[in-house]
C-alpha cells in the first residue's frame, strides 16, 4: 500500500500533509467528516480510501499524502467522532458521573453503529479522546483510588457499553433482515421453550421462569450492569 510506513507510527506526530507543493487542500478533519458520512449512510465496510477519495473529488493515490494507512483513517473517524462526547462540570458524585458517561458514551455509539467495532485502547491517545478520558478522571475525583485504578474502571465501564451495544445492534440488524416481524418470531420461539421447560428436564429453568416470566426491560438491564461495575469501585 503506498504510503505504509516500515515502522509503527501515530497519525497524530506526523504533519497534515507529508512533501513539498502546494498548499494541502484538504485537512485531516474534511477526510475524517467523509468517512463518518460513509460510514453513518453505508456501514464500516463501505468506508476505504478510494471511496473517501471520491467523496472528497480527489485522487485516490493523492489522499495517501494525508492518510498513509486505512487504519489511520480509522483513528480519525474515531476522533472526529469523539468530538461529539459531552464534557460537564462534574457535579461530585462519581457514581453519577461515571453512570452519565455510560449514557451518553451508548447514545453516541447509536448515532454511529459502526463505533463498536473500532473500540481499541489504539485508538485511546487521539485529542478528543484524551479529552475524554481526562473528563473521566476528573469526574472520579472523589475516588478515593490510585490512578491506575481508575484507569481500570473508565476501561471496564467502556467495556460494557461496547458490548451492550453491539448486541443491540446485531439484534436490530437481524431483526431488520427478517420477514417476519421480531413480536411473531418472539412469540414462535417462546412457545417452543415453554414445550421444553414442561419437560421437567429443566427445573431450574422452570424455577426461574415461574419466578419472573415477564419482557426484560433492557434499559433497566443495562443500568444494572453499569452499576454493578461501579460497585466494585466503591
Amino acid at each position: 500500500m503506498a504510503g505504509r510506513a516500515a515502522e509503527p507510527e501515530v497519525i497524530w506526530a506526523r504533519p497534515e500533509r507529508t512533501g513539498r507543493g502546494p498548499r494541502p487542500a484538504y485537512r485531516r478533519a474534511d477526510i475524517a467528516a467523509a468517512a463518518v458520512r460513509i460510514a453513518d449512510a453505508e456501514g464500516l465496510d463501505a468506508v476505504s480510501m478510494r471511496r473517501v477519495a471520491a467523496e472528497l473529488g480527489c485522487g485516490t493515490m493523492s489522499l495517501y499524502n494525508y492518510v498513509p494507512r486505512k487504519e489511520d483513517l480509522h483513528e480519525l473517524m474515531v476522533d472526529a467522532v469523539g468530538a461529539e462526547h459531552e464534557l460537564w462540570e462534574p457535579g461530585g458524585d462519581w457514581r453519577a458521573d461515571m453512570v452519565r458517561v455510560a449514557d451518553r458514551t451508548r447514545a453516541l455509539m447509536h448515532r454511529h453503529p459502526w463505533l463498536p467495532r473500532l473500540m481499541s485502547p489504539v485508538y485511546g491517545f487521539s485529542p478528543n479522546s484524551l479529552r475524554f478520558l481526562e473528563h473521566c478522571l476528573a469526574c472520579l475525583d472523589p475516588l478515593d483510588a490510585p490512578y491506575g485504578t481508575k484507569l481500570e474502571l473508565i476501561a471496564m465501564i467502556n467495556g460494557v457499553v461496547t458490548t451492550y451495544v453491539s448486541n443491540e445492534l446485531a439484534t436490530a440488524e437481524r431483526t431488520r433482515s427478517l420477514p417476519w416481524s421480531q413480536e411473531q418470531e418472539n412469540a414462535v420461539r417462546i412457545a417452543y421453550l415453554g414445550r421444553q421447560i414442561a419437560t421437567g428436564a429443566y427445573p431450574r429453568m422452570a424455577a426461574a421462569f415461574a419466578e419472573d416470566a415477564g419482557p426484560i426491560d433492557l434499559e433497566a438491564v443495562f443500568r444494572r450492569a453499569v452499576t454493578r461495575v461501579l460497585d466494585g469501585f466503591s
